[in-house]
């Protein structure tokens, strides 16, 4: 099958998922798999191999992120409901003093953003924001909009989330180069967002009948921090169990080149240091020290486990489905046949990741699946790349679905619902912030690139 027809298969494959999910409301999960027929049918994979390649696209890609996002869930879920989030924002508040309020806040985002899911996270910090508004007697986008911005940036580059370790498995990345790289260029790229967020609010911005009402029913204590949560555990406990697994899983990367090949120490920090593990052993931990030790039973433990089993489920099932998509556009030929394209047009593949994952991104709304889907088109043509490399490639793409948040994205609508933006001014700020963050990422992704 020509280059061409190939590729004008992959393109209609890719406004048939567009067409299901956005027009037609098809859950993702149910699009992907019906875009992944029609390749699989169009381009000739043998009948009986269809569901072989579907289904081992899809477990691949669930044996390496489904057990990190269930996790991760779970973990985000103790740490929102023992009030951990409200007492780590305050001890930073407290530390850097009211001038500097925005911004220690924008930190204890980043923070918090690294095990919990971006609307999740969101969520948890509403109460801050509304808490530190009100005793400010400033706008809730002053707090809100750069912490969303810090929030959803990490959310798609570090692989304690769904999009970055379906990156990382679908281009072969090293989980733990993937995340180290991630956070060193998500920090400068943060800042930027910070003065972006910051020269955004100096518009005025009309704010819904709801959050007004919300903000005037919302009661801070001193500095803050609700009466509910008087009893939360502190800020550096907080602190040092979302760090333990970022740690570990760094460790586990930096440290087996310095010992002896089939070492017990080696075994035993192979081990902890996959993501799985380093998760399930900070999990344990949070549900001593955040849940029993402090009076929680059992039931209310798994009660948090189950529900936050049934959010995650949603994202794991699209994620399978996205890695069963990208395994049959690689089955079919069609990333040959796109490594061929990029080659003949000399486009360089850091770019072209970068605008592939921003068009699926304005288009679908998702970003997991604007990374999946750009990850699967371009697993044939990083082949032969080194690991560094691959890595700057899954950025790209992870950078890609930072920007242009707006409509068909649920994310924008809890932003704007929360912060009481009208459409209009979501688009004017949140759509902003999340492109020029994209494109600074993306641009020291491309500096890196050039540098190595």
């Amino acid at each position: 099958m020509s280059t061409t027809l190939l590729l004008s298969i992959a393109l209609v494959s890719v406004i048939l998922l567009l067409l299901l999910v956005i027009k037609a409301k098809v859950h993702p999960f149910i699009a992907l798999l019906v875009a992944s027929l029609f390749v699989a049918i169009t381009t000739g994979i043998p009948a009986e191999n269809i569901m072989k390649v579907i289904l081992g696209g899809m477990g691949s890609l669930l044996g390496s992120i489904a057990a990190i996002i269930v996790l991760g869930a779970i973990l985000g879920a103790i740490i929102e409901t023992s009030g951990g989030a409200d007492r780590l924002a305050n001890r930073f508040a407290q530390l850097c003093g009211p001038q500097r309020m925005v911004a220690a806040l924008t930190t204890v985002a980043f923070i918090l953003g690294l095990p919990v899911f971006f609307d999740v996270g969101f969520i948890i910090v509403v109460p801050l924001i509304y808490g530190f508004t009100k005793v400010m007697r400033v706008s809730p986008l002053k707090f809100g909009l750069p912490m969303a911005g810090m929030m959803l940036m990490v959310h798609v580059t570090v692989p304690t989330h769904p999009g970055p370790a379906a990156a990382a498995g679908l281009l072969n990345v090293d989980p733990g180069w993937l995340m180290m790289t991630g956070i060193a260029l998500s920090i400068p790229t943060g800042i930027a967002g910070y003065f972006v967020a910051k020269a955004l609010n100096l518009r005025k911005y009309h704010l819904s009948v709801q959050v007004l009402e919300q903000l005037q029913l919302t009661e801070p204590n001193a500095g803050g921090q609700s009466a509910r949560h008087h009893d939360a555990p502190g800020a550096l406990l907080i602190s040092g169990l979302i760090v333990l697994p970022i740690l570990l899983i760094m460790l586990g990367t930096l440290l087996p080149p310095h010992l002896t090949p089939g070492s017990l120490p080696l075994k035993i920090l192979t081990l902890v240091a996959s993501p799985a593990v380093a998760l399930l052993i900070t999990l344990a931990l949070a549900g001593w020290l955040l849940g029993l030790r402090r009076g929680w039973t059992a039931e209310k433990l798994e009660t948090l486990s189950n529900n936050a089993i049934s959010t995650a489920a949603g994202v794991i099932l699209v994620s399978g489905a996205g890695g069963a998509f990208g395994k049959v556009l690689v089955e079919s030929g069609v990333g040959k046949a796109l490594a061929t394209s990029l080659q003949t047009i000399h486009l360089p593949l850091i770019p072209a990741a970068f605008i592939l994952s921003l068009a699926l991104r304005a288009s679908q709304g998702s970003a997991t699946v604007a990374i999946v889907t750009t990850c699967g088109l371009l697993s044939t043509a990083v082949a032969g790349l080194g690991e560094m490399q691959l890595v700057l490639v899954a950025l790209s793409a992870c950078f890609g679905a930072l920007g242009l948040s707006h409509v068909n994205d649920s994310g924008f609508w809890v932003v704007t619902r929360y912060l009481g933006l009208s459409v209009a001014d979501g688009l004017r700020s949140w759509t902003v912030l999340t492109t020029l963050m994209g494109l600074c990422g993306f641009a020291l992704t491309w500096l890196v690139w050039v540098m190595i």
